[in-house]
This record gives structure tokens, C-alpha cells and sequence, in this order.
């Protein structure tokens, strides 16, 4: 028998406890006959202000993620989502296949999508190399993210922080914040913007930023939920919240 509102898949999603944005953008991408089914990884809402304060996020994250994923994967899902930024960028490229394995692992080797494998096939469809990133961080943030895109072979033409004092706070970041930041890292020669951070509301704003400067912004709950439907053979076309999903 399969899932009565679920029969065609069931996505597992895993945010930080502090995050208000993943869910909510993710529940307005579903295409029919899919279902979400969010854990949560318990964490404070700790300061990210200096390195021993981001140090200590990224602590609670990683001690708390394999205990959400054990969770979720008892209602059987049939894929998983890792909705948290810092951790798929803080120790660089190298680190990435062992983090995902670690994922993977811990959900009895489900298919697993994080931020880095999704934005790089996102950039990779688009066939860009030359990218401005936002971010919601202080600079001490940023600086690992930078990093990662950087060694990861891509052309890091502009990055910006938004600074968010804490995890909870990154869901205050306003759409005007958001514009502001796309007017301020966009020009000629920048071929798509990246926005990291799953507690950024940025889906709607991003689908608007794409008709106005006429290239792929991709907002990263938009970018998670699109590689985890296409590497899970759901190609349905959502309209309204961007060309990624739209057309890809």
C-alpha cells in the first residue's frame, strides 16, 4: 500500500529548532501528491557574533543532527533534506562527502540533499561560473562561505553578509533587506545570484529579483527542495517561484 497523501514522494526535511522559513517556503513548493515531514535539530538561539559564538552554533548543530534524522526516518521517508547552512560550508569542499556520508548514514542510506550538491547542480543547469553570494552572517560567516565557493572552482565576484546576531534572528532579514542586498552584489559581471541560509524568506523575492536584472537568483530553500524532487524523479513544473523550478 502506499502513502495516501504522499504516494508519489515523501520528503524528510531537517532544520535547526530556531528556524521559522524552511518550512513554510518548502510546504508552498510541494507539487501533488508529495509530503513534507519536518525534525527538528534542538539548538539555542545562540550568538554568531565572534568565531567562539559561531563555534558553539555549529557545535549544537552537529550534536543535534543525527538524533532529528533518526527521528524523521521513522515515517519512512523515501528522501532527506538537510535544511541548515553553516554545516554543509564551515570546513570547505574537502570535508563535503564525508559530512553527506555521515548524513546518509544516519538515515539508513536515503538519498540525502544539502545546500552544496544542490546549489552546484542549480549552477551547473544554469551553466554560470561567475556568482555573488548572500548570505545572513556576520563576516565571520561569510569568510567560510566565501571559502567554500572559492575552492569550489567558482568565480566569487561579490559576497554579502546580512548580519544576523543569532539563528532565530535570521528570520527577521525583511525583503527590503533582500533587494537592498541584490541591488548592492548584482552588475554586468555577475551571471546569478546565491542566496545561502534555509531561515532567509527569500523564495518570493527571488522569483520578482529574476524578471527585474534578468538572470537566476537562487534562494536556497527554492534550490534544496528543487534538487531533492528532481533527483527523486518528480519533474512537475512549480510556476510563481522562480525559473528553477519553473524550468529546470
Amino acid at each position: 500500500m502506499t502513502d495516501s497523501l504522499g504516494p508519489r514522494l515523501r520528503v524528510a526535511v531537517v532544520i535547526p529548532s530556531t528556524n521559522t522559513s524552511a518550512q513554510p517556503e518548502m510546504d508552498a513548493l510541494r507539487p501533488a501528491g508529495v509530503t513534507n515531514h519536518v525534525s527538528r535539530m534542538l539548538i539555542g538561539d545562540d550568538s554568531m557574533v565572534d568565531e567562539p559564538g559561531f563555534d558553539h552554533v555549529m557545535h549544537s548543530i552537529r550534536k543535534s543532527t543525527h538524533p532529528a534524522i533518526e527521528s524523521v526516518v521513522t515515517c519512512n521517508p523515501d528522501c532527506l533534506i538537510i535544511g541548515v547552512s553553516p554545516e554543509s560550508y564551515w570546513d570547505g569542499p574537502d570535508s563535503h562527502d564525508r559530512v553527506l556520508e555521515s548524513m546518509r548514514s544516519a538515515a539508513g542510506g536515503l538519498h540525502v540533499t544539502m545546500s552544496p550538491d544542490a546549489i552546484r547542480a542549480a549552477l551547473e543547469t544554469y551553466r554560470v561560473r561567475r556568482i555573488a553570494v548572500i548570505t545572513p552572517y556576520l563576516p565571520v560567516g561569510d569568510d567560510s562561505v566565501s571559502r567554500f565557493f572559492t575552492d569550489s572552482g567558482y568565480d566569487l565576484v561579490r559576497i554579502q553578509g546580512l548580519g544576523s546576531p543569532s539563528p532565530a534572528k535570521i528570520a527577521h532579514v525583511s525583503e527590503k533587506q533582500l533587494r537592498d542586498a541584490i541591488k548592492e552584489v548584482d552588475g554586468p559581471d555577475v551571471e546569478a545570484i546565491v542566496q545561502v541560509g534555509t531561515n532567509v524568506a527569500m523564495m518570493r523575492l527571488a522569483a520578482i529579483a529574476e524578471a527585474w536584472i534578468d538572470k537566476p537568483v537562487i534562494s536556497n530553500n527554492t534550490v534544496l527542495y528543487w534538487h531533492a524532487l528532481r533527483q527523486n524523479g518528480i519533474a512537475d513544473r512549480v510556476h510563481g517561484v522562480g525559473s528553477l523550478l519553473s524550468e529546470h
